[in-house]
């Protein structure tokens, strides 16, 4: 019964993070057509990860108490829905609101999927399995830039939008039919108080390493396509393959890397693929090709599979301690946090000091993340 959970979560999540990654190269190119200045393009990106925010925490202790499937279930329907909102966006205000109620139905999709996950991974494994499970989420994400390229470059951009809601509904009938719900959640430690929680030493390496990884992340996502399209005249499927190399070469990498979490220092591995990923962010505003940005790419893909299937298997044993959902919640939180401010201080810093200061401030922000992730799990 577990490897059915483990099974029909893993193609769940393909099919929606497929669905969600065909919109990301084009988002900031749709969102500069309505009118989006610098600013309010991190905006629309940031409103996904603030909605997302306020509710992973809520949806998380919930789902230790009510179970995982009705939480996973109702994200993925309320996203394949709201899918429908790009179509009918005429405004950048309009594009906002559709992102928030987005955010609102992400928080109940990847990190209860990831609690679930930890729920069935045994001891001394939880690398191996977070890190199997981690090509879902990589996978689908990194193949849809990629689809979403090519298919807005031969149908135009309202096919992709459509193509995004129909794998999420997809992903909802697979939960929704196939998914059991195993109530391991019983059997672990619960409730436990939040403010006792951020005591640990190990979740705030943890909180610090997730905010300043994700800080970064959501700026390459939301500027490295402006960049590529107005600076170096890429076409919309040559972002989607460069976007796509840098997400698919960390799917690859995660099961392996996810081995090596189980047999290594995982907190060495954290530290080390965080610090080069942010360090070599600030090489971006130096390419000058398509081969050039392509070969970068596909190295902070590689320091980003380096350092999140050990992430992720600290995360389970916090989890064990504290309740998995409430654990994943916090995790995500972080990770949505850096993605919801990143952009918008990217959108100023790009609207006062042009596109070099953005990546040179991703960096920072990159590089810092993994020196207080340092600082901190020394304590622990």
């Amino acid at each position: 019964m577990k490897r059915r959970v483990f099974v029909v979560l893993f193609f769940s999540i393909f099919s929606s993070m497929l669905g969600i990654g065909i919109i990301v190269p084009l988002l900031p190119i749709y969102a500069e057509s309505l009118g989006a200045s610098g600013l309010w393009i991190g905006v629309i990106f940031s409103g996904f990860s603030i909605s997302r925010s306020l509710f992973m925490p809520i949806v998380g202790r919930w789902s230790d108490r009510k179970g995982r499937k009705i939480f996973i279930a109702a994200g993925l329907f309320i996203y394949a829905i709201i899918s429908l909102g790009y179509v009918l966006s005429d405004s950048v205000a309009a594009l906002v609101m559709v992102r928030f109620i987005q955010g609102f139905s992400a928080a109940m999709i990847i990190p209860i999927a990831f609690a679930y996950i930890g729920d069935i991974s045994p001891n001394g494994r939880e690398g191996g399995y977070m890190g199997i499970f981690s090509v879902s989420l990589f996978a689908g994400f990194g193949l849809g830039p990629v689809l979403g390229g090519v298919m807005k470059d031969r149908f135009g951009l309202n096919a992709d939008f459509y193509a995004m809601g129909g794998l999420c509904l997809f992903a909802f009938f697979l939960v929704l039919l196939y998914l059991p719900e195993l109530h391991l959640y019983r059997k672990s430690e619960q409730s436990r108080p939040y403010r006792e929680i951020m005591r640990s030493p190990v979740t705030k390496a943890l909180i610090a390493f997730r905010f300043g990884n994700a800080f970064a992340r959501g700026i390459l996502m939301s500027f490295v396509p402006l960049f590529a399209h107005g600076t170096l005249g890429l076409t919309a499927s040559e972002i989607g393959i460069i976007l796509s190399f840098n997400i698919l070469s960390t799917s690859l990498l995660q099961a392996p890397f996810g081995y090596i979490a189980d047999r290594l220092t995982r907190r060495g591995l954290v530290f080390w693929g965080s610090f080069w990923f942010g360090l070599c962010i600030a090489l971006i505003p130096h390419m000058r090709s398509f081969a050039h940005i392509f070969a970068l790419n596909a190295f902070l893909g590689t320091m980003g599979a380096l350092a999140l299937p050990a992430a992720n298997a600290l995360v389970v044993e916090e989890g064990r301690r504290f309740g998995m959902g409430a654990m994943m919640g916090i995790f995500n939180l972080a990770m949505s946090l850096g993605l919801a401010v990143g952009p918008i201080l990217g959108g100023v810093i790009a609207d006062r000091w042009g596109w070099p200061a953005i990546f040179y401030f991703a960096s920072l922000a990159g590089s810092t993340g993994a020196a207080a992730f340092a600082g901190f799990s020394k304590r622990g």
